[in-house]
């Protein structure tokens, strides 16, 4: 559950991201810049939160006025491993240590799904978060680093699966979904595919983002539609959009069925009108800019 600082919606004098390069921070920019809103993006090429000098040139970018989103993460494409993890705790040690020293009018760390165990099938707020995974356990330590800020406002996000044009973690999904059914003409699927997840388009994730940051909204929010699709679901909605055949291809089963499915009821209190992009809308939407930008 979230509470909203702002009850009114009200501009913040300038929002710092941390990791502006990203697919969400690329799409949180665009938001920003809809509703202009002042931003400094920052990316690995101005300030590398992995270094020991981080801490001091990030104290000198920030204001006490400013809404910080932290989004900076070397995600598992990079790398599972204990190293990986400990470069994502330095990054985060600077960050909170920067804030310490100047302060900031808001913060949102932007943390994961992983945080929850992978058996539960039905994730609301007051899930217990028990990581199975390192990923899963940086984002959780990172929460806890976050909160140990007690004087800054923290929003804590946990997105599900998003998808998008720009993602480029070719992650389990509409993702690769499309792009293996443009490169091979077919889709392969962990067993059938019967798992159910959660998918949310990247523009309506930029979009809840900002909502929270113009009510300074706080506390732990799990960005996620409602609304959960088999992945066998997902591969049709994919192919319906290919002129030239497209095979979905099903394989043995190597791992136990899971599904998930979140109760959005802390975000429908908080955001009453808040409307999400269907799933096949969003897909056919992303299949439009791939072909644009081929």
């Amino acid at each position: 559950m979230i509470a909203h600082q702002n009850m009114a919606p009200k501009n913040p004098e300038r929002v710092v991201l941390l990791g502006a390069r990203g697919f969400i921070g690329a799409a949180i920019r665009r938001e920003l810049d809809v509703r202009r809103i002042p931003c400094l993006a920052l990316t690995s090429a101005d300030l590398n939160l992995a270094e020991t000098p981080a801490e001091d040139k990030l104290a000198l970018a920030l204001k006490a006025t400013d809404a910080v989103v932290m989004l900076a993460a070397l995600t598992p494409d990079k790398g599972r491993d204990i190293v990986t993890l400990m470069k994502n705790l330095l990054m985060m040690q600077n960050t909170c240590a920067a804030i310490g020293k100047t302060g900031c009018a808001h913060l949102v760390y932007f943390s994961s799904d992983a945080v929850y165990d992978s058996a539960i099938s039905r994730v609301s707020e007051d899930t217990p978060a028990s990581p199975q995974d390192l990923y899963g356990a940086m984002h959780y330590t990172r929460e806890i680093m976050a909160r140990s800020l007690v004087k800054v406002p923290l929003l804590v996000l946990r997105p599900t699966l998003v998808y998008g044009v720009d993602d480029t973690h070719n992650s389990y999904g509409p993702n690769r979904f499309r792009r293996a059914a443009r490169k091979d003409g077919k889709i392969t699927l962990f067993g059938g595919g019967e798992e159910t997840r959660d998918h949310i388009h990247v523009d309506d994730l930029a979009a809840l983002t900002v909502r929270c940051i113009i009510h300074r909204s706080t506390g732990t929010l799990n960005a996620a539609t409602g609304i959960s699709h088999s992945f066998l679901e997902v591969a049709q909605v994919v192919v319906r959009h290919f002129e030239n055949p497209v095979e979905i291809v099903k394989t043995p089963r190597a791992s136990p069925i899971t599904h998930r499915h979140y109760d959005v009821t802390g975000t429908i209190k908080a955001f009453p009108d808040i409307r999400y992009t269907p799933l096949d809308e969003g897909v056919a939407r992303v299949h439009r800019e791939m072909l644009e930008k081929s």
